[in-house]
């Protein structure tokens, strides 16, 4: 495999929605607000997690970790894109595309892995109450997020240089507005199979095993709770898995769709707006989410804030 020198040399040309001008303007005013919104909310609640003291336990350590991973996982393409959805200009330079699918692809393997480290928080919480402190006590947190950036990172460093070298014979046009993994081996003019296919094993390993230790974790939560005698207790420990539960749902449904298919069959415009439902409408839930049905957190917030 070899790299193409007039993608090296001249970078690539983003074409999104180019051929709808109208949906370009449309999408740029939607995609700001949005990207706006999870910026804001992911910084507010990583400060509210470091200011405030109540909340340095391991279930908010992980979730402002994830509020960082959402942060950096729209950082990585949106501002490009609106650019691009601005103006005439739809090109990326390929250093520019070689860190935005890096990113990509470590970001989101760290993610995969952190929402099962909170599904196995959660795990210890409802059912192991009274050892919960042990368990996850902070040098095994710190190791968990180490073992999670160790994978990403790792991933990253075998697919993104597979994908960028693959030869293209001269082709600059990516059908899509960022350079994501899809995208770009659909513009191989080789044999990608290979590519594709360790691309496709990796995200088996990196998406479905986190995934069923999530349902494993949750199936021995399910049997917690329905041990419970209160109603109130077990409302208690309902809500407390529930925006996990929906963050899980959210992120994984998208990415499930997309990279769990061999030979990326979903079709070109359901890719770019699946692509931009995990990488800025999930961002931008997830600190809604955390925050309208937890009320620790929004009396943390009312506290930072000066309302008491």
């Amino acid at each position: 495999m070899e790299k193409s020198n007039d993608s090296s040399e001249y970078g690539f040309i983003l074409e999104g929605f180019s051929d709808r001008p109208r949906l370009e303007m449309v999408l740029f005013i939607v995609n700001f607000t949005l990207y706006s919104v999870a910026v804001l909310g992911n910084i507010t609640i990583i400060l509210v997690c470091i200011l405030d003291p109540r909340l340095h336990t391991p279930m908010y350590f992980f979730l402002a970790n994830l509020s960082f991973l959402d942060l950096c996982f729209s950082t990585s393409c949106i501002p490009q894109m609106l650019v691009n959805l601005w103006g005439p200009d739809k090109t990326i330079s390929y250093a520019g595309c070689v860190v935005q699918l890096f990113s990509f692809l470590s970001i989101g393997s760290v993610e995969c892995i952190l929402l099962a480290v909170m599904a196995y928080d959660r795990y210890a919480a409802v059912c192991k109450p009274l050892h919960y402190m042990v368990i996850m006590h902070p040098q095994l947190c710190v190791r968990l997020m180490a073992v999670a950036w160790g994978v990403g990172l790792a991933n990253a460093i075998i697919m993104s240089p597979l994908a960028m070298t693959l030869s293209r014979c001269g082709r600059r046009r990516i059908n899509h507005f960022l350079c994501e993994m899809p995208a770009l081996i659909k513009m191989a003019c080789v044999d990608a199979r290979p590519v594709e296919m360790l691309s496709f094993t990796l995200a088996i390993l990196i998406v479905l095993l986190p995934l069923t230790l999530i349902l494993v974790s949750y199936g021995y939560i399910a049997a917690a709770v329905l041990r419970i005698k209160s109603a109130a207790g077990r409302w208690k420990a309902f809500n407390t898995c529930s925006s996990h539960l929906t963050v899980v749902s959210l992120f994984y449904g998208s990415i499930i769709y997309m990279y769990m298919q061999p030979g990326n069959s979903s079709s070109q415009d359901q890719g770019k707006f699946l692509t931009l439902f995990y990488n800025l409408v999930t961002p931008m839930l997830n600190p809604l989410i955390y925050t309208l049905r937890n009320k620790e957190m929004k009396g943390a917030l009312k506290k930072v804030c000066g309302r008491h």
